[in-house]
């Protein structure tokens, strides 16, 4: 082999081995930067899922969620705002970086995981089967053959599809944009039953108990956690901080006291 062709084999590696490096560069994570840079941070939520984020009378947006998130801001030294979006595409909300965090309800699945990150859970959930006040209804099996009703794109999908045997006996599957919806059209006796988020259910037919009733058979236990892209690994380490104090120092609890009447925080 030639001296001037090592010469330029060795120079081919350099070049081949620099491309490579470049190629393989991990990309700097700059999400809690760019965070503090803008001074806020922007929450996806439905803004129609009491008690966890929804308008009050004024119109203004106020929540469980709203009100932790709220906290959060403020122990990380940053503002907090509100964005309302189709739940249905949420997580693609957040992708494309419309908003930063998902928080409001949002129940931690595996499907979920494998597209973006959660913080550890705050509240634990169930999914509840609500019916109507009037109904003869106890359990799953007298609903074989009736109509469901939930919303589309929240974890209820999930819950009903991993209770095969229970969908299967189903008649129909009705899906809506909001839960008030679906429970507009139980109390009209369109649809038999909803399933829904245990939380959301108790806390909506409060002062309603004459339309409506929750079973004690539930279709799946879950937690609630908030999202965050997966590639935001400095931003979630902050805020699971900042929730982590809240915890510590009973702001947590306080805000829990003040919408569920309880300290139902998960530690």
């Amino acid at each position: 082999m030639s001296k001037k062709f090592l010469i330029v084999l060795v120079l081919i590696l350099a070049i081949s081995t620099t491309m490579i490096g470049c190629g393989n560069e991990v990309k700097e994570d700059t999400s809690l930067k760019d965070i503090k840079d803008k001074g806020h941070f922007v929450v996806g939520l439905d803004d129609s899922f009491p008690p966890m984020g929804f308008r009050n009378s004024e119109g203004d947006i106020v929540g469980f969620d709203i009100d932790l998130a709220k906290a959060a801001a403020e122990k990380m030294g940053v503002e907090v705002k509100f964005k309302p979006v189709e739940w249905d595409g949420v997580i693609l909300s957040l992708k494309n970086k419309d908003i930063d965090v998902i928080w409001n309800g949002l129940t931690i699945t595996e499907e979920r995981q494998e597209k973006i990150s959660f913080t550890k859970p705050y509240i634990a959930n169930k999914q509840a089967i609500v019916v109507n006040g009037k109904s003869e209804t106890k359990s799953k099996k007298d609903l074989e053959d009736k109509i469901v009703g939930l919303q589309l794109g929240s974890s209820s999908e999930e819950a009903l599809s991993n209770n095969s045997e229970f969908k299967d006996s189903l008649k129909e599957v009705r899906k809506y944009s909001n839960n008030v919806e679906a429970l507009l059209d139980l109390k009209a006796e369109r649809i038999d039953a909803v399933v829904m988020d245990e939380i959301v259910a108790r806390y909506y037919i409060t002062d309603k108990k004459e339309d409506y009733k929750v079973l004690d058979e539930y279709l799946a236990k879950e937690n609630y956690g908030v999202g965050v892209r997966k590639e935001d690994k400095k931003f979630l380490k902050e805020l699971e901080k900042a929730l982590d104090e809240m915890k510590e120092d009973g702001t947590a609890k306080e805000i829990s006291n003040k919408w569920f009447s309880e300290d139902i925080i998960t530690r």
